[in-house]
């Protein structure tokens, strides 16, 4: 674990998304989403069935409750379609939350159908290799939405019954969404590495650019590729992406082109990808934005993912001087994971309280206890700004005074002690420009990189469509 464990992370998702958890991912990520491409749907050969109508004596008035069924099997496991069913009534829940409109029925079914299957594929990748996410780290995500829509958890739960949505099954949703992030965390997160090489040609491009750094806001369309795909195949996702950009400059909205279109998980929401840096960007739309005008829509583009369209919705400078208040601090932190419970850990970091209250020092308790990549230098997170720590650690951190240790603190990570060495006010600008460079680089880079971990998983389940079951 290193210093950045204790950043912040995108959360859980926010009050629209709440009452529309899709099956994979915006933890990751979330907030910030990412360019996501887990494939370009279901294995050559392989298609999804057409939805059968249901027999008549199922339609009779004496048949109140149709029968599951099963309509795919994902390794060892099978997909019903009872779920499909209630991720399709979710998904257009959040689609009408976004003011997208769905596509055509047997295309949306599809789509729906195969996130279903990623999502099933990676939370089976997930159990394999140990990922376990117990009851109590799902009550604190709950609590944490709540709070970051300032609401109470019971306004939450009567949300949810509004929305038909059993607090069970939003549970269990949540559950399977900080599942996967661990899973991203482990598997990509910590392996992104961004070298002081990259960001200083990074600030040199800007510095070359007239007016600076810009910041845009995107929304994409992306036909993926599946890996060691054949010419035919690539010619059909070409026209696949030819024909979207046709719809677009006919005049159809950008949003439900995406939403009938696009593989990335973000198509539900038209395409958004929120505000992004060119560093945030895959190469091959930096280059394309940098050219473009506020509603500009790209050409089809090409990158080794599959086929991308791009839409400019606007742009602004991020040129202003970051002047803020610093505060020197410290940590301890003993995480909660599957070999430490919520309990041992809450213990262990009251007992090293106890010891720093009798006079033990708290950098020498850091070096002997800390679980973080700081604790060789005493827990030292040097100078940290506002935003630079998960919201409970830095929540903390603000009302302690000078040399005063904290209480337990509860993050995402684990259990913290917090001392705060000193405070200041700095202008930051050349500082926050490299940190806010080397931020952007590592996103980009887990974004793309999580997008071809999903495709490789995604590749390699075996995955069965069941026609015949009734």
């Amino acid at each position: 674990m290193t210093m950045t464990m204790v950043l912040r992370r995108p959360l859980a998702p926010m009050l629209g998304a709440v009452l529309a958890v899709c099956a994979s991912i915006a933890l990751a990520q979330p907030a910030s989403p990412g360019i996501e491409v887990p494939g370009a749907g279901p294995r050559v050969g392989a298609k999804p069935p057409a939805r059968p109508a249901a027999p008549a004596a199922a339609r009779s008035a004496t048949a109140t409750v149709p029968l599951d069924r099963v309509i795919a099997v994902v390794n060892d496991e099978a997909l019903t379609q009872y779920e499909l069913d209630e991720q399709k009534r979710i998904v257009l829940g959040q689609m009408r939350a976004s003011n997208v409109r769905p596509p055509a029925p047997d295309v949306f079914e599809s789509q729906v159908l195969e996130r279903l299957i990623i999502d099933r594929a990676l939370l089976q990748f997930a159990k394999d290799n140990g990922i376990r996410v117990d009851d109590q780290m799902v009550e604190r995500t709950i609590l944490r939405i709540a709070q970051e829509n300032k609401i109470t958890a019971d306004e939450l739960r009567r949300t949810l019954e509004r929305e038909k949505i059993s607090y069970a099954k939003y549970r269990e949703d949540i559950r399977r969404e900080v599942t996967i992030q661990r899973l991203r965390e482990r598997e990509v997160d910590s392996r992104v590495q961004v070298t002081d090489a990259e960001v200083d040609n990074y600030l040199a491009t800007v510095a070359a650019q007239a007016g600076g750094e810009q910041e845009y806001l995107l929304a994409h369309i992306v036909v993926a590729v599946p890996e060691q795909a054949t010419p035919a195949q690539i010619d059909a996702r070409r026209a696949r992406a030819e024909e979207a950009l046709q719809q677009i400059r006919a005049g159809k909205e950008f949003r439900e082109v995406a939403a009938a279109f696009s593989d990335a998980q973000d198509a539900v929401q038209g395409g958004d990808l929120g505000w992004r840096t060119p560093a945030r960007m895959p190469a091959v739309f930096a280059s394309a934005v940098s050219k473009m005008k506020n509603g500009d829509v790209s050409d089809v583009l090409r990158s080794p993912a599959g086929f991308h369209i791009v839409k400019l919705n606007d742009s602004r400078s991020r040129n202003a001087p970051t002047v803020v208040e610093q505060t020197h601090v410290r940590h301890i932190l003993v995480r909660v994971n599957e070999t430490t419970s919520e309990a041992e850990a809450k213990a262990k970091i009251e007992r090293i309280k106890d010891r720093i209250g009798s006079g033990a020092k708290f950098a020498d308790q850091a070096k002997l206890n800390s679980e973080d990549g700081t604790s060789a230098k005493g827990g030292d997170l040097g100078w940290v700004g506002p935003g630079d720590t998960v919201p409970e650690f830095e929540q903390a951190m603000a009302k302690l005074k000078p040399n005063e240790v904290s209480a337990p603190v509860r993050t995402p990570f684990g259990w913290h002690l917090i001392v705060v060495e000193e405070r200041r006010t700095q202008d930051v600008t050349k500082e926050r420009k490299r940190d806010v460079a080397r931020n952007a680089i590592r996103m980009r880079k887990a974004d793309e990189q999580f997008a071809e971990f999903m495709r490789q998983v995604r590749d390699q389940a075996y995955v069965e469509y069941k026609t015949d079951d009734k």
